[in-house]
């Protein structure tokens, strides 16, 4: 879980550009949620001036996470303006990507298969 959220946050922090795996949208977005909660809740009861650390928190993965989100609708064929439907955009998260390449690049799934057949991390 950890690698799917560096390499959103570190390697791809503004790219709106290609797709993005279910795994790796869901696997941020686990890791945000528990990096939040554990920011928020738990700093938040030691003392409320920790739990603004959460709101920087949020900040700083703001354009990330809307990267991902971005790249995730570009993998089912949409544009990234879909992520604005809260629901429709949810459903498209959820979509298996489009095999093979589409408009906004080549199919990651295959990518990350063939890396691991030869050997490449």
């Amino acid at each position: 879980m950890i690698e799917w959220y560096k390499k959103v946050v570190f390697d791809n922090y503004a790219n709106f550009n290609g797709r993005a795996r279910r795994t790796e949208f869901w696997m941020f977005t686990l890791a945000n949620i528990i990096v939040s909660f554990i920011l928020g809740f738990v700093l938040g009861l030691i003392s409320p001036t920790l739990g603004m650390a959460a709101n920087l928190y949020s900040l700083a993965v703001l354009i990330p996470s809307i990267a991902v989100g971005v790249r995730r609708m570009h993998d089912v064929g949409k544009s990234g303006w879909f992520l604005l439907i809260p629901i429709y955009s949810l459903i498209l998260a959820c979509t298996e990507g489009e095999k093979g390449s589409n408009q906004y690049g080549a199919d990651p799934k295959n990518e990350f298969d063939e890396m691991n057949q030869i050997g490449v991390e």
